[in-house]
């Protein structure tokens, strides 16, 4: 698959994904007052997003034809 994650939305991917994942943790720690099952949901999101922030590849974007990175649309001409 070609990148369609540009390096903005890799920033934001990148620090949405460490918010999820300190809440999650905090979840399971009791320090952040949520219900149980925000934890791993917000785990699975965690990784998600700084799976994706790492790859430079989005799969929901492919499937709706989004495209932020500016190399690729390059590459396409």
């Amino acid at each position: 698959m070609q990148q369609n994650v540009g390096a903005t939305d890799k920033r934001v991917r990148t620090a949405l994904g460490a918010v999820f994942g300190i809440a999650s943790i905090g979840t399971l720690s009791g320090a952040v007052s949520l219900p149980e099952i925000a934890a791993p949901v917000l785990g699975v999101a965690s990784l998600l997003m700084l799976g994706t922030a790492a790859t430079g590849v989005c799969g929901l974007y492919a499937l709706l034809g989004v495209d932020t990175c500016p190399v690729s649309a390059v590459d396409s001409r």
